[in-house]
């Protein structure tokens, strides 16, 4: 699986992006899909996550904020960020999780073990 991260940008606070990850090779629904971020000097953290029956789940500071979705083709997950604000500002990662990685995770969508990774894509959000 191929996963292409894009939408990235410069935002101010307060304004909104739509993150995409285009999915090659195999569907996306054969995964669960998750976002993470990270900020310089920072360890990467997780933010968002779709399963494979569309259940979604959100780290606690962007919960009410962000929306992660999946589009029908299932080609292609989205992240909506809403009301954004500087300490969002990270490279934005999209990853796949197998249904064994899943296992072995201890069923944690939020540890980093996701089989595939996409490249990332920058969001920078000034005061």
């Amino acid at each position: 699986v191929q996963l292409q991260a894009s939408g990235g940008g410069l935002v101010q606070a307060g304004d909104s992006l739509r993150l995409s990850c285009a999915a090659s090779g195999r569907t996306v629904s054969s995964y669960a899909m998750g976002w993470f971020r990270q900020a310089p000097g920072k360890e990467r953290e997780f933010v968002a996550a779709i399963s494979w029956t569309g259940g979604t789940y959100y780290t606690d500071s962007v919960e009410g904020r962000f929306t992660i979705s999946r589009d029908d083709a299932k080609t292609t997950v989205y992240l909506q960020m809403n009301s954004l604000k500087p300490e969002d500002s990270a490279v934005y990662y999209c990853a796949a999780l197998s249904r064994a990685s899943y296992a072995d995770a201890h069923h944690d969508y939020t540890r980093p073990v996701y089989d595939y990774w996409g490249q990332g894509t920058q969001v920078t959000v000034s005061s």
